[in-house]
């Protein structure tokens, strides 16, 4: 509120004097601010109940207020950008008659604007009132304060792989899946599958102690295929195969009938060992859920002997209906509550997370706390992250004395406990989380995308330093409420992280956003009665009288609308929405089926639109509605269909750079990288891609004044045509600068002092963290790379294909270097050349990844012979990769952190001690000298791209012999004249993957260990695989123990 007093008194300052009526409102507000915060604050802290409905009512009616006043200061801001965009002269005179309307009090802006004031100053008025109200609040929050906790607290989450007090469940888990299946079940349709469900209340850890076996299985290969299915309360039966589906395909399938979902998942499972879990399952009503259960489960009779279904699920009448389905005894798993020193250890590694030396004092109260807890471990890592957030003896004394436990734990105990950390959150923070409500349940959370819809929804606070952004702040936000334990952090296979929300804190998200969020979609029953007080809106229907319901809504702030169906009836719903809901600042629109039904040019009227997300296929233009909106701070577009080069200009609208406010941009990557006078965006915080042209709104000097910028790209560098040109860019002036991309568009002759001096002019400032240079033509390094302090805050270069590049900079020197990536630069001959004479430099001291790849004159690491002293080079690497370096005759001493080595077509490693767990090889022989012939830790080995090797030499059986308890998969590719593997592998007992592919002179396979689970031969010779063929292969009973096999 304090913001809309100031800026209403500097509208005022604007003007000649004639509003002095509302400075009389403005001068109350001002007064009574001070009381309104307290009632807010403490109505806040008691949570209002059903006993406070009046001091409710008043606070929304405040907020209704504030919003109003909100919206006609925001149309102020859209009216003065638009006045300062080029005009004619006829607008010219629009603009001083509007100035003479203004003097004559009738523009109605300002009469809308004197009535949002007058409104408000009139709410306010009745702070008093409430004030007396405040005790009997504090009394309720005393009695309540159970009631108004959530969260799942925590310093930091569990670096290890142990679970605790959970390991006996661990391994009853896994020995249950690997125990022989029944092979006595006849003719029963599910005879090849074995049901397990694993029951306990709501935060027992059911998900988390499967999460640990699925992870654990991952590395296996037991089963051919693995299958996670998050099924929730929503349960809706061709959803969870289409779900199953994607699980396998990492692809959702198009097809809506049953029967074709249905026939394509037993397809992709036919006569494979498949592992499902199926978890959060809920009951409805048996008989119902029954004959549902049976039409998912129908595909996976046709999976392999020894298949297994692993279940999660609050409810023991759960388990019972799944067993029923698959006509099998029921096999269930109770997950009850820790024993108190495993839940006080729990407890403990949260309340102390990041505390060297935990006060004694604190130990004893923690010790009382988790006496209430009734082993539950969900509540000790909450109640761990409240006490972690002060180590003041008062506030967890304070916490010991809450009524926030009862002494039996139940379901709706441990939601009541969750409440608690939610007390514990500043109002900003809470009004981040609850907005989270608006996703489903296990939806995957971007944190980015999160942060810039609360920044544009009004949750994140100004920064108080000028070099941090709104981004910033709201990662910052982000990032407490992942410590907290509010979001739980995962990682997906190409290594990008991503978040979710455990189904308990997604409740409680929905609990204390009542009154503000909502989810609408077709199968779910809406509420009887939805408050007016609605900000938040989630509509995936096919129904138009329910879109049709939303446009009461005024004060909506944020739709989300998934739209599956496209009829006349659904486009006239949308329109009436759309002309209604003229305080969005948020609009999400996915139609998969095409925006035909949209109506794009009433979304042209949201002028109070700050973030548009936009999602369908068929669709190649951006609707000019775009360019009017100049509140625009955030545009998203995804498709399927990207337009072709020749269609870039018609996707694109000439006026988009209007859009002054805009911070971030994703566009298909061919019309991001086009967009014409870019330079205008001086907000813009990403550029992954801007082709230079020569031509007018395409030139390097667009970047002059785009000070924002955090990530830039900039390709096409041959068309810059002096180092004159180059320095217009003034990256060197982008304070906020981590990412930066340069590009040349080939590698064809040009002229090498020209690049030289571009690059020495296109300097980047001090702050930036990864540097990347693609097809650079100079034969030396930039003047500014030289200079390590101006650079020295880099953490990851990757230079390729600049093949006339001599002398790389002193890269060595760089002080929080992690990764240097060169690849196809012909002509270094040194890694590092420069010490400045220092004898006791420490070179790359935090490098942990180094990839060299086709440096065909790399002779040696340092130059004439300089070297770091004993124990100084690379201390930190954990990954190496040295490919195609003919000329390098040896690698340097490797530290005892090396996890990973790959060396092909170079030399081998100084004596060292290491503890590899992966190796990649050419030359079988590195493998008999040292430091790798004493190696013992292995547990992935690759050899490929060798014509000479025939056979492995008795010192290569035993080297063999040596990492028999470690190594898990082995592989050989490529390998023409190998005629024989080693014998030995008989005798490699933890050896579960065996593979060969293009090695055409192996006839017959040495005797294989037990232990192994998968064997793929590929490209081997004919007789090999008459060997060992299926049916009736003369030796296909020497591998008939190995449960995945596959010879081609």
């Amino acid at each position: 509120m304090e913001k809309i007093i100031n800026a209403c008194f500097d509208y005022l300052e604007e003007q000649v004097g004639w509003q002095t009526g509302m400075k009389k409102e403005l001068e109350s507000l001002r007064q009574n601010h001070p009381k309104i915060q307290a009632v807010v604050f403490a109505a806040n802290q008691a949570q209002i109940s059903d006993k406070n409905r009046a001091l409710n009512k008043w606070i929304w009616q405040l907020r209704d207020a504030i919003d109003e006043a909100n919206d006609v200061l925001d149309e102020f801001d859209y009216m003065k950008h638009k006045e300062q965009l080029p005009k004619n002269s006829e607008e010219t005179k629009k603009k001083l008659a509007k100035f003479g309307k203004r003097a004559l009090k009738r523009d109605p802006n300002l009469k809308r604007l004197v009535k949002a004031v007058q409104k408000l100053d009139k709410v306010s008025a009745d702070v008093t009132t409430f004030l007396n109200l405040l005790d009997s609040a504090k009394q309720e929050q005393k009695e309540q304060e159970v009631d108004f906790y959530k969260a799942r607290e925590t310093g930091s989450l569990p670096t290890t792989n142990d679970l605790i007090g959970r390991g006996e469940a661990k391994e009853f888990v896994m020995q249950w899946l690997r125990k022989p299946s029944n092979e006595h079940r006849g003719t029963d349709l599910y005879r090849n599958i074995s049901l397990l469900s694993i029951v306990g209340h709501g935060g027992m850890g059911k998900t988390t102690l499967l999460q640990y076996v699925y992870e654990e299985e991952m590395r296996k290969e037991f089963f051919d295929l693995k299958l996670w299915v998050c099924v929730s309360n929503n349960f809706d039966v061709k959803k969870v195969i289409a779900d199953m589906l994607e699980s396998l395909k990492k692809v959702r399938p198009s097809l809506e009938t049953l029967e074709a979902l249905q026939d394509s998942f037993r397809t992709e499972i036919m006569s494979k060992k498949f592992l499902l879990v199926l978890d959060d399952i809920w009951e409805e009503e048996e008989n119902q859920d029954i004959r549902k259960w049976e039409k998912v489960l129908a595909p996976l009779a046709y999976g392999e002997i020894g298949s297994r279904i692993l279940v999660t699920t609050r409810m023991d009448s759960v388990a019972t209906m799944i067993a029923k389905v698959i006509k099998q005894e029921k096999e269930r798993f109770q997950l009850r509550g820790l024993e108190e020193d495993q839940c006080l250890q729990l407890l403990n590694s949260h309340a102390f997370a990041d505390v060297a030396n935990p006060n004694e004092r604190l130990r004893s109260i923690s010790g009382e706390i988790v006496k209430k807890l009734s082993g539950s471990p969900l509540a000790a890592k909450v109640i761990g992250g409240v006490l972690n957030s002060s180590l003041d003896e008062r506030h967890w004394t304070k916490v010991l004395n809450s009524d926030f436990v009862s002494s039996k734990l139940g379901e709706d105990d441990i939601f009541l406990i969750l409440r608690l950390s939610y007390m514990f959150l500043p109002k900003y923070l809470q009004n981040c989380f609850a907005f989270c409500s608006i996703f489903h349940q296990d939806y995957g959370f971007n944190k980015d995308h999160l942060v810039q819809m609360w920044i544009v929804l009004g949750f994140i606070q100004q920064p108080h330093d000028q070099e941090c952004t709104m981004e910033d702040v709201g990662g910052m936000y982000f990032d407490v409420l992942v410590k907290k334990s509010f979001f739980d952090k995962f990682e997906d296979p190409i290594g990008q992280y991503y978040y979710k929300m455990h189904d308990l804190i997604h409740e409680l998200a929905q609990s204390v956003s009542m009154h503000e969020c909502l989810r609408v979609e077709d199968g779910i029953k809406l509420p009887s009665i939805i408050p007016k007080t609605l900000r938040h809106l989630f509509v995936k229907t096919t129904n138009p009288d329910i879109i049709k319901k939303i446009g009461q809504f005024k004060y909506l702030r944020s739709l989300f609308l998934f739209i599956e169906a496209s009829n006349q009836d659904l486009c006239s719903a949308l329109i009436e929405i759309f002309k209604a809901l003229r305080s969005l600042r948020l609009l999400f629109i996915w139609a998969p089926k095409g925006l035909k039904i949209i109506p794009i040019q009433e979304i042209g009227n949201l002028i109070h639109l700050k973030y548009f997300n936009i999602r369908g296929e068929k669709f190649t233009m951006l609707p000019r509605f775009l360019s009017n909106l100049y509140q625009l701070q955030y545009i998203i577009y995804g498709s399927s269909c990207e337009p072709r080069p020749s269609k870039v200009d018609d996707f694109l609208l000439s006026c988009i750079n209007n859009l002054s406010n805009l911070c971030y941009v994703k566009l298909p990557g061919i019309c991001s990288s086009s967009l014409c006078g870019i330079g205008k965006l001086k907000s813009l915080q990403e550029l992954n891609m801007f082709d230079l042209r020569d031509a007018s709104g395409y030139r390097i000097g667009e970047m002059e004044n785009m000070n924002e910028l955090c990530k830039l790209g900039i390709n096409c560098l041959e068309n810059v045509n002096d180092a004159e040109e180059a320095c217009s860019a003034k990256l060197c002036a982008k304070r906020r600068l981590t990412d930066l991309t340069l590009r040349w568009s080939n590698t064809d002759s040009r002229n090498i002092d020209l690049d030289e001096n571009v690059l020495d002019n296109l300097q980047p400032p001090k702050c930036l963290r990864n540097l990347r240079i693609e097809r650079y033509m100079g034969a030396r390094s930039a003047i500014w790379m030289n200079n390590v302090n101006g650079i020295s805050n880099l953490e990851k270069i990757n230079l390729s294909d600049c093949l006339e590049w001599e002398t790389l900079p002193p890269f060595g020197q760089l002080p929080f270097l992690k990764s240097l990536e060169l690849e196809n630069m012909p002509k270094v001959k040194w890694l590092e050349s420069k010490f400045n004479g220092n004898a006791k430099y420490h070179a790359f001291p935090l490098l942990e990844v180094l990839c060299i790849y086709d440096l065909e004159v790399l002779e040696d690491w340092f130059e004439a012979g300089v070297a770091a002293e004993d124990g100084c080079l690379f201390p930190c690497l954990i990954q190496l990769k040295v490919r195609n370096c003919p000329k390098l005759k040896e690698l340097p001493s490797l530290p005892s952190v090396l996890k990973i080595l790959q060396i092909q077509s170079t030399g081998t490693t100084n004596n060292c001690h290491l503890m590899l767990s992966e190796l990649y090889i050419s030359d079988p022989s590195v493998l008999l000298m040292e430091p790798l012939r004493s190696i013992a830790s292995l547990k992935k080995l690759s050899i490929s791209d060798n014509d000479e090797v025939v056979s492995f030499p008795n010192e290569a059986e035993q080297w063999f012999l040596n990492v028999r308890s470690s190594l898990s998969e082995l592989k050989f590719f490529r390998l023409k004249s190998l005629e024989s593997l080693p014998s030995s592998l008989e005798s490699l007992s933890s050896l579960q993957v065996l593979q060969t592919g293009n090695v055409p002179m192996l006839r017959e396979l040495p005797n294989l260990p037990p232990s192994l689970i998968k064997l793929i031969i590929e490209g081997c010779h004919p007789e090999l695989k008459e060997r060992y063929r299926k049916d009736g292969g003369s030796d296909r009973h020497k591998i008939a123990h190995i449960p995945n096999i596959s010879i081609c």
